[in-house]
């Protein structure tokens, strides 16, 4: 072999070598190749929280690495998407969060990262279903006594919510649109002291997520149920009507949870959590763990998931607009 062949067939094999290198594929590591941390946007102790440790519980084993949970609450679920959406997009990153920080907040400007730019949706897990309760301050028993009582004296009926723009208000707001009535919103900062306002008939209704506390109370008889936003009665309620049920199918929703990645994730990544999560909701185990804090599994594809997002997210700009609705 010559001087200039040698040359050659050198430059040649540190080209190629260059390229294996550039190459994601040439050395990608196995994923998950280190613990995956799953980002949850509200404080310990709540749905979010329960059900994020639960998937965590059952993914480690299947993944093989450890899968931890990490509380960043603030700003109606921002802050912690906003940790997720600026997070590495190599599939350890994760996020555990309802839709409203992708499709409420935005509407408001308290979006700190472009929710359609900046998170993918990776698998819908829980619909946390939305009961409309009347207080003892309240003389109505049912829903229509409530509007009757709404149209005989408008303003008189005071409603509260977790908050300005909350899902709770997008659910007045679809009452007072559909039956015509004037309702007075009540918007408190969070849940605890709405509920502890509601037990002191500080007001004559509340909308509050489902959850074994609540119902506590309402099987006390020291709230009384008038309708849930919900796919379908509840087996603890079922005799309270959801919304669409009575006429009001726009007012019908309920709090969806979902799995969220940072954009850039690895599709194979997407994929493979989509089915994993998709199997556990099919689990005996976590379906009746999911079923005792009053939560409805969901599931489907990542494409399913994505699209209701932008369905429900067009629905609530249309809402806010149309009810001049602020962050307050």
């Amino acid at each position: 072999m010559n001087s200039t062949t040698f040359i050659a067939n050198r430059r040649a094999a540190l080209a190629t070598l260059a390229a294996l290198a550039a190459s994601p594929a040439a050395f990608a590591q196995p994923w998950p190749a280190k613990p995956v941390k799953i980002t949850v946007a509200y404080p310990p102790g709540g749905v979010a929280d329960s059900v994020a440790r639960l998937l965590a519980d059952r993914l480690a084993p299947v993944l093989g690495q450890s899968v931890v949970v990490d509380n960043k609450a603030g700003a109606s679920g921002s802050i912690g998407m906003d940790a997720v959406a600026k997070a590495a997009p190599d599939g350890h990153s994760l996020g555990f969060a309802a839709i409203s920080p992708l499709v409420l907040n935005p509407h408001l400007g308290k979006s700190p990262f472009d929710p359609v730019k900046d998170i993918v949706p990776v698998v819908s897990v829980i619909a946390s279903p939305v009961l409309l309760l009347g207080t003892s301050a309240l003389a109505a028993r049912d829903f229509k006594a409530l509007i009757d009582a709404a149209k005989a004296k408008p303003g008189a009926v005071r409603w509260a919510t977790s908050g300005p723009a909350s899902l709770g208000h997008i659910v007045l707001e679809q009452v007072k649109a559909g039956t015509g009535v004037d309702i007075t919103h009540i918007p408190y900062k969070g849940g605890g002291q709405q509920i502890n306002d509601a037990l002191g008939g500080q007001f004559e209704v509340l909308s509050v997520n489902a959850g074994p506390a609540v119902m506590g109370h309402i099987k006390a008889g020291k709230l009384t149920s008038l309708a849930v936003g919900s796919p379908a009665r509840l087996e603890q309620l079922p005799n309270v009507p959801t919304l669409a049920e009575l006429g009001l199918p726009a007012a019908n929703v309920a709090s969806v949870f979902g799995l969220f990645a940072p954009a850039g994730t690895p599709v194979a990544v997407i994929e493979r959590l989509n089915a994993e999560v998709n199997k556990l909701l099919k689990d005996k185990d976590v379906l009746a763990k999911i079923d005792a804090a009053d939560n409805l599994p969901t599931g489907g594809s990542a494409a399913d998931f994505g699209k209701f997002i932008a369905n429900e997210s067009a629905n609530n700009a249309r809402i806010i607009k149309a009810a001049g609705i602020t962050a307050g």
